[in-house]
């Protein structure tokens, strides 16, 4: 059950609302895989191929392990969006505090298994003998990183929830700023090769952790206020844990149905052939462009439904909904006629082989509409996620995931690639209208009537 706001709290949600937190917010995520792709072509200066295989593989590991915690920006977002709604200061900082304590906690245990860790991400990967020296080298140090990113993740999701986007997309330009200076010195002025680029990672992530909790403290105004209001039998409560805790589950679940549904898609595309799986790497490589641009609004309509619902205030709830759609719409619209337009030639700009130029202009165009079919499910998910519905999220990402599989090994039989693309759009389909259903079954109870509350 939510918590809910003792009176109404009636607030405007208007175009440049929506605005201000999409634009930083795009901005940041797109910043995001920059780290990964500095450190790779520092490493590819070197010259040598070993060394800069195994530091991409390594970027791409954490990759898939960021993507697991993803939850604590998520969760904090939407929490901490609904105690500003309810203006509950102390609420705030209370679900910040428990998320950072989590995020230490989770970033002390995969420290203390960075052994099984590590010898689990060989495995997946399975890089060559020369390869897996500098994967291990760069994974190794890497892994110290590990707690600040997920204090950096939730730091981002307390920035996000008071919708203070600007603020979140500095930090990310700071982590981005020190890793770049720190792994052009290490590697090139220095002499550390791949040990540079990782060490320069860890302190960029350390930079932006002290920045961000520096303006946690500066927000509530030192350490002896920001501790008065998360006082020790608050944080140990067992509702708000046991709500945390659904959220994150949740979220994870949703997280490991949809990178699912994905990993079936490339491995599918790998067993049709090397020209299949890499035209298909290419056109996935726009929609991932896309997604940086979907997330930003999703982000926004998150921070402005969650804190609708905090309010108690109904109105703002639907109209951050159909602002949300329908930027969406013009944004999704400019992608894919951008995608028309330029795909062929930024195919040819991405790979030199011919058959695989061939088989990716093939299927430019189902590439080119994944903004618009998937820019609905961005939406509803961000509507969802603001509103901490954790099982109503988990339960649509999980039957959508169904139904992809379940078209997938229809069509695929019948129209080859082109079958499992046609299943892609319908995963984006089924889980919007999914999620907009509940979302319009649980309203009510999110909104109760001001007579019987």
């Amino acid at each position: 059950m939510h918590e809910k706001a003792a009176t109404i709290r009636p607030f405007a949600v208007t175009h440049r609302s929506l605005l201000a937190i999409a634009l930083p917010a795009a901005l940041a995520l797109i910043t995001e895989p920059v780290v990964g792709m500095v450190d790779t072509i520092l490493i590819g200066r070197l010259g040598d191929a070993a060394l800069l295989g195994g530091v991409a593989l390594g970027a791409v590991a954490f990759d898939v392990l960021f993507a697991l915690f993803f939850f604590l920006r998520l969760g904090t977002a939407g929490l901490v969006a609904q105690a500003v709604g309810a203006a509950d200061r102390a609420g705030a900082a209370v679900h910040l505090m428990r998320a950072l304590i989590i995020s230490l906690i989770l970033g002390g245990l995969f420290l203390a298994l960075a052994w099984p860790v590590t010898e689990i991400m060989v495995r997946i990967f399975g890089p060559e003998p020369a390869v897996e020296a500098a994967f291990r080298d760069y994974f190794g140090i890497r892994l110290w990183s590990l707690p600040l990113v997920l204090l950096n993740f939730t730091l981002a999701g307390w920035l996000y929830g008071r919708g203070d986007a600007r603020t979140a997309l500095l930090l990310a330009l700071v982590i981005n700023g020190v890793n770049a200076a720190a792994s052009l010195y290490l590697v090139l002025g220095a002499g550390l090769g791949v040990p540079g680029v990782a060490w320069g990672t860890v302190l960029a992530q350390l930079v932006a952790t002290l920045g961000g909790l520096w303006l946690v403290l500066r927000h509530y105004e030192g350490v002896a206020r920001f501790l008065a209001l998360v006082p020790a039998d608050a944080l140990r409560q067992v509702e708000p844990l046991k709500r945390l805790f659904s959220l994150s589950a949740s979220l994870i679940i949703r997280s490991v149905a949809l990178m699912a549904a994905f990993a079936y898609f490339s491995a599918q595309g790998s067993r049709a052939g090397a020209t299949v799986l890499a035209a298909n790497a290419i056109l996935l490589n726009f929609f991932a462009l896309s997604t940086f641009f979907l997330d930003g609004l999703a982000t926004a309509t998150e921070q402005l439904c969650g804190k609708a619902v905090g309010a108690g205030y109904r109105p703002a709830f639907r109209r951050a909904t159909r602002l949300g759609l329908g930027w969406g719409l013009v944004i999704a619209s400019g992608l894919s006629l951008l995608l028309f337009a330029a795909g062929s030639t930024l195919i040819d700009w991405m790979t030199t082989a011919e058959d695989v130029r061939i088989a990716a202009k093939g299927m430019l165009i189902f590439a080119a509409l994944t903004p618009l079919s998937g820019m609905p499910a961005f939406i509803a998910d961000g509507v969802v996620t603001g509103a901490t519905m954790a099982r109503e999220m988990r339960n649509g990402m999980v039957v959508a995931s169904a139904l992809f599989f379940a078209f997938a090994l229809l069509l695929e039989p019948l129209w080859g690639m082109s079958g499992l693309w046609v299943a892609l759009h319908l995963l984006f389909v089924f889980r919007a209208l999914i999620l907009f259903a509940m979302v319009r079954v649980r309203e009510p109870s999110l909104f109760p009537d001001p007579g019987r509350a």
